[in-house]
C-alpha cells in the first residue's frame, strides 16, 4: 500500500483575482465540476492501491479542507496543519515521519493538491510502474512527456534504463529559455510533474544526509504537536526552525538515488490562466466560458466570471476574469504578469494608472 502525502500549500497569487491566499487554487473548480483538492483526493482513494491519504496544509486552511472533503464524501487518514509555510521539504519530512510511525517499510507518494490529471486510471497505472524502483531504494520522479516547449516548467533529462519503466536521472533543468526548451523537448527530456514515489525511510535518510535541520525540525514539530478534532497541529516553535526549502533543492537535485518514469497521463499544474484555458472544453471558436457571458466575434479567449455578466466583442487571445469586486483582462501570452498585477491592484499603496 502506498501512502499519499498531499501537499496543500500555496498562496494562490498566479490566478488572481479568483484565487487568493485565503482561498488558493486547490479549493477552486478550475478543471471540472470538483475542486482540484477534491479531484486529487479522489484520484488517490483507490483502496486496492493506496492507504488513507495524509493532507498537509496551512492552519488557516483547516476549515476549507474539512468542508471540501465532507462536501465530496471523501475521507483521509490525517489532516496535518502547518503553523507557517516552510516549502515542500519540511512538509514531506512530516509526511514521511508519520508514515514510518505506522509502517517502517511504507512507500509514500508526494502529490500536489492543485494539479489537474483528468485520467485517474492512467495515473494509477503509471504510479504502479514506478513501485519496483521505489522498493529498490530509488526516489522515483514522474516526468510528463512535453506537448510544447514550455518555459515555465522544470525538465528532467533521463539516462540509462534501471528497469522496464524507470531510468536514471542525468540532470534537472529549471525553467529554460524558449530555445533551450525546444532542444530539451526534441531530445526526450520530460516535464517535472512534482510527483515523487519512494520509501519513506529512504527519503528520511536522504534528508538526514543533505538537510538534517529540516528533518530535526519536522520530528520536533510532530513530537510536540497537538491533536485537535480531525487535525494534527504541528508545534509552531519547532516547525518554524525548519529551513524553507523545496524538496527538489533539498534532496532530488543532490541525491544519487533519483530515477524517472515517463508518465502516460495528461497533466497540468494549473499554474496560469492559460493552463486553465487549456484544461477547459472549448467551443468551435476556441473560447472557454465559465459563468454568464455574451460573446460576439470572439476567438481563443477564456472568460471566467463568478457573478457579473461579461460581454466581449471583436477580441481574441484574451484572459477575462471577473469577480464581485475585481476584473482582470490580459493577453493569454502575457499571463505570467498576473501575479504582479494582482499584488499592485490589492495594495493600498499601489499607484493608479498605466505603466
Amino acid at each position: 500500500m502506498i501512502v499519499p502525502v498531499i501537499l496543500s500549500g500555496g498562496e494562490g497569487r498566479r490566478l488572481w483575482p479568483l484565487s487568493s491566499p485565503a482561498r488558493p487554487k486547490q479549493f477552486l473548480s478550475l478543471a471540472g465540476a470538483e475542486t482540484l483538492l477534491q479531484q486529487t483526493v479522489r484520484r488517490l482513494s483507490e483502496p486496492a492501491m493506496f492507504a488513507a491519504p495524509i493532507i498537509i496544509g496551512g492552519v488557516e486552511q483547516r476549515f476549507l479542507i474539512a468542508e471540501q472533503l465532507r462536501g465530496a464524501f471523501l475521507t483521509v487518514g490525517r489532516i496535518v496543519l502547518e503553523p507557517k509555510g516552510r516549502n515542500t521539504a519540511p512538509a514531506l519530512a512530516v509526511g514521511a515521519l508519520l508514515a514510518v510511525q505506522a509502517n517502517p517499510h511504507a512507500l509514500i507518494l508526494s502529490a500536489h493538491a492543485d494539479h489537474s490529471i483528468p485520467d485517474g486510471d492512467a495515473f494509477r497505472a503509471t504510479i504502479a510502474s514506478g513501485v519496483a524502483a521505489a522498493e529498490a531504494g530509488k526516489l522515483v520522479l514522474f516526468g510528463v512527456r512535453p506537448t510544447f516547449a514550455a518555459t515555465g516548467y522544470g525538465y528532467i533529462e533521463p539516462g540509462l534504463a534501471i528497469d522496464a519503466a524507470a531510468f536514471e536521472v542525468v540532470r534537472f533543468i529549471e525553467k529554460p529559455a524558449e530555445a533551450a526548451a525546444e532542444v530539451l523537448v526534441a531530445t526526450g527530456s520530460l516535464w517535472n510533474s512534482g510527483l515523487f514515489l519512494m520509501r519513506a525511510a529512504t527519503l528520511l535518510a536522504e534528508l538526514e544526509r543533505y538537510e538534517p535541520a529540516v528533518l530535526a525540525a519536522a520530528a520536533a514539530a510532530i513530537a510536540a504537536a497537538e491533536a485537535d478534532d480531525d487535525f494534527l497541529r504541528l508545534d509552531p516553535v519547532a516547525f518554524g526552525q525548519a529551513p524553507s526549502i523545496a524538496i527538489d533543492h533539498a534532496v532530488m537535485e543532490r541525491t544519487t538515488a533519483a530515477a524517472v518514469v515517463a508518465a502516460d497521463f495528461t497533466w497540468s499544474d494549473i499554474g496560469s490562466w492559460s493552463s486553465v484555458w487549456e484544461a477547459q472544453t472549448r467551443d468551435d471558436h476556441g473560447n472557454a466560458v465559465r459563468g454568464p457571458a455574451v460573446l460576439e466575434q470572439v476567438r481563443d479567449c477564456l472568460v471566467f466570471t463568478d457573478g457579473p455578466t461579461v460581454a466581449a466583442c471583436g477580441v481574441s487571445g484574451l484572459i477575462i476574469v471577473a469577480t464581485a469586486d475585481r476584473v482582470l483582462v490580459v493577453p493569454r501570452h502575457d499571463d505570467q504578469r498576473v501575479r504582479g498585477l494582482g499584488e499592485r491592484a490589492d495594495s493600498a499603496q499601489s499607484p493608479m494608472g498605466s505603466t
